[in-house]
């Protein structure tokens, strides 16, 4: 179990490294240089390709092995690193964007082949929740290392060597995976198995997507994962920025935010991993989520303090800290639900029905985030902050319904093991 966790963490740790780059490290940059937070917010078209992703997923769930996918897909973002290594963002801010939304792609499509690999990987209830805390801790430790180690640092060492770093970074882990004996009977199990019912499929897609839609628990899932991060996905992008608007050096924040803050997340989901051997995921999902909207509650009532003081950082990084805390408590919880959901699927198309919730997971996230800009520039933090907390209380109150009337329950009754 243990070289389980270290394959899976290790990958999803690489993985995490784009979405630091461009959650953190950029909007700050961006802002520091003048641009709006309309601007700031269209930037998440970057990540487009992970929407995108579910349409190559079956190509991944079928040619090829997980093996093969993961050493090109991780090789392929050492060589964009090194490709950004040589542009100077003041200069090339497209070719910077390019790179990005590379890094983006070539990350999306590891992600599916990673995915697949656990959800094959991982047996048994207290394999999926130590799987999925490694997944999620991981994929936040990257994010830390990315966007808050990097930023803190980016003054003293450069553009350049920051980037030099990662690609050394992604080709010592391709070299790990390329030789990973945890991958071996995975690989003879989904080469025999993977490819049954391969050239019907191909002739007919839309007998895949009705596989994928008839699993039972999907319909649920999908209207959970599309909804259960939006008031929070708002808060998170927007609140750093107002604090650099007002309370906060770039370089502060960076610390503050981008490794204070995400090391309480990386806590929140490990604790998730332990919590669920204890405790049924339906109780953990309704307290946690009405601690989340109180918690918002008092975060937006932060936005009426303007002038700089020491307790206002006190309380700004308490907010921030506890906020991405529940934030990474709630992510274990969820990608534990969606690979229970997964797991009831042929084993033929588990990558891609695990690829299309967590797309769906994605879009959710993005398309809000997105907005989040162009909604504070036009109405301003409060108003756009009480939208986010009621966003955050109506998905509260999802959750508990679907815990009394048996919709979660019904999901989760069949779960491995």
């Amino acid at each position: 179990m243990n070289d389980k966790l270290v394959f899976l963490g290790l990958l999803y740790f690489v993985q995490g490294i784009p979405y630091g780059l461009q959650s953190s490290l950029l909007p700050v940059y961006l802002r520091g240089a003048g641009h709006s937070l309309t601007r700031i917010g269209l930037t998440k078209i970057l990540y487009f390709p992970w929407v995108l992703k579910v349409l190559w997923a079956p190509l991944v769930d079928r040619v090829g092995t997980k093996r093969l996918w993961l050493v090109a897909t991780v090789s392929g973002l050492a060589l964009t690193c090194l490709s950004s290594a040589a542009l100077s963002p003041e200069a090339h801010i497209w070719g910077v964007a390019g790179t990005l939304l590379a890094m983006n792609a070539l990350a999306s499509v590891q992600d599916i082949a990673v995915d697949g690999a656990a959800v094959g990987l991982l047996k048994g209830r207290s394999e999926l929740g130590l799987g999925n805390t490694a997944q999620v801790v991981g994929y936040k430790a990257g994010s830390v290392f990315a966007g808050g180690g990097l930023l803190a640092v980016i003054d003293v060492a450069g553009w350049g060597p920051m980037f030099m770093l990662l690609a050394f970074v992604y080709f010592g882990v391709a070299l790990f995976v390329w030789g990973a004996p945890v991958l071996d009977d995975e690989l003879l199990r989904g080469q025999a198995e993977g490819r049954k019912g391969v050239q019907s499929d191909a002739v007919h897609p839309w007998r895949v997507w009705r596989k994928l839609l008839s699993v039972p628990g999907t319909p649920w899932t999908i209207i959970y994962v599309l909804t259960y991060k939006l008031g929070e996905q708002g808060a998170v992008t927007m609140f750093p920025l107002f604090l650099l608007d007002n309370h906060m050096t770039a370089r502060e924040l960076g610390f503050w935010n981008g490794v204070i803050a995400m090391g309480f997340s990386i806590c929140g989901s490990s604790l998730g991993g332990l919590l669920l051997s204890q405790f049924s995921i339906g109780s953990l999902m309704r307290r946690v989520f009405v601690m989340r909207t109180v918690s918002m509650a008092f975060q937006s009532s932060l936005l009426t303090v303007l002038e700089p003081s020491p307790l206002m950082k006190v309380m700004a990084v308490l907010s921030l800290s506890v906020q991405h805390f529940l934030g990474g408590l709630i992510t274990t919880l969820t990608f534990t639900t969606m690979m229970h959901c997964t797991q009831r699927a042929e084993e033929s198309v588990q990558a891609t029905h695990y690829s299309f919730l967590s797309t769906l997971e994605v879009l959710g996230k993005l398309m809000f985030s997105a907005l989040a800009g162009g909604l504070v520039d036009w109405v301003g933090y409060p108003t756009a902050f009480l939208l986010f907390l009621v966003l955050s209380a109506g998905t509260a109150l999802h959750v508990w319904r679907a815990t009394d009337t048996g919709a979660l329950r019904e999901q989760l009754k069949e779960q491995p093991k």
